[in-house]
């Protein structure tokens, strides 16, 4: 098993609900946003939507010579975060898919001029940058939508509003 395998597995895993959350994302609410400093919805939406593609490509470098400015655009319309979610999965999976075990040991590198800020193997920035940074922020989405009222569906087990391990009623003969 080559050392990128498990991390294409959460990966896959981890869409599915990232997919169920992306779908409940109303289009009435994506300029709201619970404070000043924080994201809108739709910017919120929009960051859990792309990062799979965007990092992978950021773990493909051999590191970034600047941090990034962290600008975040804004979805338009709810319809178009599913969509734009399965295009960076698909772009993840092809970026990570040619990550042979020595890229992935291989040592990548955050600078600004030049001051190392960080360095990890490249395994190390998958594990965080990609996927647990992609998780907080798929929190914080499921925070924004429960302050809409919307529906939450199941991420990792039952929610107020939805529970996948419940039988479902079946009508008698």
């Amino acid at each position: 098993m080559r050392l990128i395998d498990p991390i294409l597995a959460e990966l896959e895993q981890e869409a599915l609900a990232t997919r169920r959350v992306l779908a409940r994302v109303p289009d009435a609410h994506l300029a709201w946003r619970p404070h000043p400093k924080s994201f809108s919805l739709g910017q919120l939406a929009l960051h859990v939507a792309t990062i799979p593609g965007n990092v992978a490509k950021l773990a493909a470098l051999e590191g970034l010579s600047d941090p990034p400015q962290f600008v975040q655009p804004a979805a338009t319309s709810a319809a178009e975060l599913v969509p734009a979610f399965e295009a960076s999965l698909a772009q993840a999976r092809q970026v990570l898919g040619t990550f042979d075990d020595a890229a992935m040991a291989g040592t990548w590198r955050l600078m600004s001029g030049d001051r190392e800020l960080l360095a990890l193997p490249r395994a190390a920035v998958l594990r965080t940058i990609l996927l647990n940074h992609w998780y907080h922020h798929r929190g914080q989405l499921l925070v924004y939508l429960r302050c809409h009222d919307v529906p939450l569906p199941s991420v990792y087990g039952p929610t107020a509003d939805e529970n996948p391990f419940a039988l479902e009623a079946t009508a008698s003969v």
